[in-house]
């Protein structure tokens, strides 16, 4: 097979799949040569399960080329949080160095039942904490466009596999931005989905929703395909919301502009790089070329650090507190004062944290009647050296933890909105930049016709993948 194929579409390889053309098997043949190729310069996909996925593979064969979902035998990788039956799931984590269990989450059971051959896990920080992806089971995963610089995270290892060739499509998962962030540093594209968008297998809590799992791509109709492969109500998560009448991938196809547009640099409660602001700023102003009111404006979300911050101390306190006790010296920092600052929280604190958030998405819920979408930058900084373990300051503050350099992301978590990060151009030193597009609670088909329009305007589509650039 040629490996011009790696540098096709997710949508036109999921047309050659279907026509026949090309096996699933041959197109493993393919990733398998690209991961040897470059996944050492850049340390993205460190658990490969490639007996498993050609035992799949040989599975969807038996069915007609045009009869094997949505993905048609498309191979696809799978965070290092999430459980894939007989497949190592360490959680980025010493304490799970060994881990291999018995039964894939819901999502990986219903994408395989949609023609994903999952065939490797992609590297996560330790729990998905810390926007940098390293950990001490694997290591850093390095960005492709300087492998002096961070991925960022949580979900740094899916959107280098994307950069670089080594997928056509990725699962990511996102609570403070940690699909969106890893996208902007990488050049590619991430949904943060509404909740309930897609199923999965509920842990410690049936509404724990903070984080939610979304789709990672090159580009917003391969986005959308995968977020269409990932949707559906199923009993087993009693949050999980019907697919919707009209596929995503529709929408990208639609060519629906959107009416009025906001754009915030800031939302104001972050500072942000000079060069990151310029960047998205121009990129969301050319909204107007198709035929939109681009305006500065954004809701009132000023209670977003404090909100957040308890909320996700006592997500992290319900889901780890039991590691603090028995496995504390197997713990990174950042995740022990997460875990202690959980454990230290007062009634009165949570009760006052979920009415900032039923403040805040009452607000967005406003502001979207007056707007179609809110853009703003993904990230507040470009990529930053990988040896830092995360943005300590920007623009002359100091930040007071290792999240809040994320507030620009995790303000739109906890108002509820879909989410996505959107390639709109390059720092003077050729590193990407993201511009996050945002709409209202469920609308996610706007957010992806929107985010398609201005991906159209921008005309950056094809800038991945790329060789790793290492420096």
């Amino acid at each position: 097979m040629s490996q011009d194929l790696i540098r096709e579409t997710a949508c036109t390889v999921v047309d050659i799949l279907r026509s026949g053309d090309v096996s699933p098997l041959e197109l493993l043949d393919v990733v398998e040569k690209r991961v040897k190729e470059v996944d050492g310069k850049v340390n993205a996909l460190p658990t490969l399960c490639l007996d498993r996925a050609r035992t799949h593979a040989k599975a969807l064969m038996q069915k007609p080329a045009g009869a094997r979902g949505l993905l048609a035998g498309l191979p696809l990788p799978i965070k290092d949080l999430t459980d894939v039956a007989g497949v190592l799931n360490t959680q980025g984590s010493p304490i799970f160095k060994d881990n291999i269990p018995a039964k894939s989450d819901l999502m990986v059971e219903n994408l395989e039942a949609n023609g994903a051959v999952v065939y490797a896990k992609s590297n996560t920080p330790e729990f998905g904490a810390g926007a940098n992806t390293f950990n001490e089971v694997f290591g850093a995963t390095l960005n492709p466009w300087d492998t002096t610089k961070s991925a960022a995270g949580s979900s740094g290892g899916a959107a280098v596999a994307l950069a670089t060739g080594m997928a056509w499509l990725a699962q990511g998962s996102d609570m403070g931005g940690s699909l969106r962030s890893p996208a902007a540093f990488c050049g590619v594209v991430g949904m943060r989905p509404s909740i309930g968008r897609v199923a999965h297998t509920p842990k410690s809590g049936i509404d724990r929703n903070l984080g939610v799992i979304g789709p990672m791509a090159r580009n917003v109709e391969d986005l959308a395909l995968l977020l269409d492969a990932m949707s559906g109500d199923y009993a087993d998560d009693p949050l999980s919301m019907p697919t919707p009448a009209t596929s995503f991938l529709s929408a990208a196809q639609s060519a629906r502009k959107p009416k009025r547009i906001a754009y915030s640099p800031n939302l104001g409660i972050t500072p942000v790089d000079p060069e990151v602001k310029a960047i998205t700023q121009k990129a969301a102003e050319r909204f107007a070329e198709a035929g939109a009111i681009v305006e500065e404006a954004h809701p009132d979300w000023r209670e977003a650090h404090e909100c957040f911050h308890v909320l996700r101390a006592f997500d992290f306190a319900i889901t780890k507190a039991n590691l603090l006790r028995t496995k504390r010296d197997l713990l990174k920092p950042e995740v022990i004062w997460n875990i202690e600052e959980g454990l230290k929280l007062t009634v009165d604190q949570l009760a006052r944290a979920e009415a900032q958030r039923v403040g805040m998405t009452a607000r967005a819920i406003e502001f979207f009647k007056t707007y179609d979408l809110l853009l703003t930058p993904t990230t507040i900084v470009p990529p930053f050296p990988i040896e830092h373990r995360y943005v300590a300051e920007c623009a002359g503050k100091k930040f007071e933890n290792y999240v809040e350099w994320l507030g620009i992301v995790y303000a739109i978590t906890l108002a509820c909105c879909p989410s996505l990060s959107l390639p709109c151009g390059f720092t003077a030193s050729g590193l990407p930049v993201g511009v996050q597009v945002v709409g209202a609670p469920r609308a996610d088909a706007q957010v992806i016709a929107g985010a398609k329009v201005l991906e159209d305007i921008l005309g950056l589509r094809g800038q991945t993948p790329i060789d790793p650039r290492v420096k």
